[in-house]
């Protein structure tokens, strides 16, 4: 190890203990690299379904929430103090709170410290890298001997799924001495969970069920929220000062708990240390390197898909995917090639970035990348116009940074392949209309660009027709080809053909001389749509822009008047009589909200680029970026998007992979010491 590490512990300590909103909007999370993950609040009680101590994804199944909270109580004398919490029907029970002393996050591991009875109690939790594994480790730092008993509450549900306060199913439970073990199905991987440390400890068998559980947030999002949870029994120890123990969970073999606790620990900040240091030099500290760490947790080996394990061990190579977003989203082809730069180019793990790029190109199929691959299946969901053009700019990024003219070479074939299905036309009128060389697409009941959202069959921003960041991708995907059929040797002359018509239609077609910026779809259904969005950005920001260099200024003028906020661009004008200001209340509500003026951070990416090209001011764009990067609702995160109004609070998925991506990618490529 290089020494300590030389990002700062991110600490956050409520100013007032009693404001339990405060306390429970603010969440951890800590995942394994095969698309599992950990996820809680700070008052360790759990506020959505989702949140669980051990969610892995199991084969065939997707993830499950296996280890759904934990009972923890502390003993000091005749003196008993609890610590973790929970939300019931009668109100919340919160009884850590008042002993908590700190809490940070180091490096990626979230660590309380609790005063209790004069003892010091520090936790700390840790998924092992690339296992389904968890443990949660306490050391007892100073003041007197203490009991400490931990009652786990598994849960053997898919992650995903409301519970609806049924009684819990009766689950088989085996106990070996400190070991307890239990398997939910026949077919299913049995939890084992063990106690481990050099002191006194035992596992006393007695089931319990859990008073109700609420939910608060699947409440407020529309779903139900009441659980039921039933424990075999609890384990219990007797801790002195500098004694550590740590209860391990694992769906896979005994010998993964069979660890001691403080290398577990160590381990994990020496990968950690090892990933700021293989970084871009720009990110090695200060708020970059925080994201450097978020980056690393989006990036996984997808184990569960059989096809991914069959074509790596036939080819010798690795699969790589990207996790869209915690806790709901899978790997996405569209996030993924838009994050790859940030995710992998900028921490220094090309090698992942070149096994992303092949593992997708293994799915390509009518010439389209899928759209994401569902939550415990094995086939992609092909219905999106835009991946299969945002591959070529994630190409084109790593082959700027790396020069690896053989994974070209080796995806020429893949290339050509989806550029000739466009020309010709493929899956949900995917087609270059003939007539002006532009990209059209849209099918009836389909949403195909980002703008995707989608409740009760109604699509919100079906966008049908010729849609503006399509055309900007398409004309950028045929420009980069024309170079690439150059240095390989092929033709280029249809590749530029079709720049050209594409480029010369774009500039007649989109402009709008009445609001000064670009129509953000024309020929669409109802003619050109004038709604301003930041999706017109793309026309300035890609490595080929497609806008003629004098329309520049006003757009990116629009944009910033009208779209910029602190925290990201919103997605319509709050002019426009459609603007929602606010992404909240039930499913039907926040998709309407979801692409009609709700913010998107990861947006500032490519206008942080725009606006330099531009000629804006590089250090305003680095305090509006670092103002995004300090918008939190998982701590050391960017979350997936903000409200549309001040104060533009944080919403959506907790942990979002273009958010990290983008910002990284901005502030160390395009406003690090070399850009800017």
């Amino acid at each position: 190890m290089s020494g300590a590490l030389e990002f700062p512990d991110l600490r956050w300590m409520p100013p007032d203990v009693q404001d339990v909103d405060a306390v429970l909007a603010h969440e951890w999370l800590v995942t394994n690299a095969l698309g599992g993950y950990a996820s809680g609040t700070v008052a360790f009680c759990n506020t959505r379904r989702y949140h669980g101590l051990l969610v892995p994804v199991l084969g065939g199944r997707g993830r499950a929430v296996m280890l759904g909270r934990l009972e923890e109580e502390v003993r000091v004398g005749e003196s008993v103090f609890r610590l973790s919490g929970a939300e019931h029907p009668d109100g919340l029970d919160l009884p850590g709170l008042s002993l908590l002393r700190d809490f940070r996050v180091e490096g990626l591991l979230p660590t309380w410290e609790y005063e209790v009875g004069g003892a010091r109690l520090v936790r700390t939790l840790v998924m092992v890298h690339g296992e389904n594994t968890l443990f949660t480790i306490y050391r007892h730092l100073a003041g007197p001997r203490l009991r400490l008993r931990l009652r786990p509450y598994p849960a053997f549900r898919a992650h995903d799924t409301a519970p609806d306060g049924s009684e819990p199913p009766a689950v088989p439970v085996r106990l070996l001495d400190f070991r307890v073990e239990m398997q939910a199905a026949p077919d299913a991987p049995p939890l084992r969970m063990r106690m481990r440390g050099e002191c006194e400890r035992a596992f006393v068998g007695l089931p319990c069920r859990s008073r109700p559980l609420v939910y608060r947030v699947d409440r407020a999002r529309g779903y139900l929220e009441s659980d039921r949870l039933m424990s075999p029994g609890y384990f219990e120890c007797t801790l002195g000062p500098g004694a550590v123990v740590a209860l391990g969970a694992t769906v896979e073999g005994w010998d993964r708990l069979d660890r001691d606790p403080e290398q577990v620990i160590a381990l994990e900040h020496l990968r950690e240390q090892r990933l700021v240091d293989r970084a871009q030099e720009a990110a090695r500290k200060g708020p970059p390197a925080r994201l450097v760490l978020a980056a690393d947790q989006f990036i996984i080996a997808p184990r569960n898909r059989p096809a991914d394990e069959a074509w790596a061990r036939a080819t010798g190579l690795d699969a790589r995917s990207v996790i869209a977003g915690y806790p709901w989203f899978t790997d996405w082809g569209r996030d993924t090639m838009i994050s790859l730069e940030g995710l992998t180019l900028c921490t220094g793990r090309a090698r992942e970035a070149a096994a992303i790029l092949r593992t997708f190109a293994h799915y390509v199929k009518d010439g389209l990348v899928p759209n994401y691959f569902p939550e415990g299946q094995d086939a992609g969901v092909y219905h999106t116009a835009d991946a299969s053009l945002w591959y070529f700019h994630a190409l084109q990024r790593y082959l700027d940074h790396t020069a690896d003219a053989g994974l070209l070479r080796e995806l020429w074939p893949t290339l050509k392949d989806i550029v000739e299905h466009h020309l010709r036309g493929t899956l949900f009128h995917i087609h270059v209309d003939p007539a002006d060389g532009l990209l059209s697409q849209g099918a009836e009941g389909f949403q195909l660009t980002w703008m995707d959202a989608k409740v009760d069959g109604w699509v919100v921003t079906p966008r049908r027709g010729k849609a503006v960041e399509i055309n900007a991708l398409w004309f950028n995907a045929v420009s980069l080809m024309a170079g690439w059929a150059r240095e390989l040797d092929q033709d280029p002359a249809p590749y530029r053909e079709a720049a050209g018509r594409a480029r010369a239609s774009f500039n007649r077609r989109f402009w709008n001389p009445n609001t000064g910026c670009l129509f953000d779809v024309v020929d669409g259904p109802e003619g050109d749509d004038p709604k301003i969005r930041p999706n017109q950005i793309f026309a300035v920001s890609l490595t080929h822009p497609v806008l003629e260099r004098d329309r520049w200024a006003p757009v990116l003028g629009v944009v910033q008047e009208l779209l910029q906020t602190p925290v990201g661009l919103r997605t319509l004008s709050p002019h426009d009589p459609d603007f929602q200001p606010r992404y909240d209340g039930d499913l039907r509500a926040r998709d309407a909200a979801y692409h009609q003026g709700t913010v998107w951070p990861w947006l500032l990416g490519p206008y942080v680029r725009a606006a330099l090209r531009r000629g804006a001011d590089p250090a305003e764009l680095r305090a509006l970026v670092a103002s995004a990067a300090g918008n939190e609702l998982a701590l050391g995160h960017v979350p997936e998007v903000a409200n549309g109004d001040p104060p533009h609070a944080p919403a959506g998925a907790v942990a979002q992979a273009w958010s990290v991506a983008e910002l990284l990618r901005a502030l160390v490529w395009d406003l690090g010491e070399k850009g800017g």
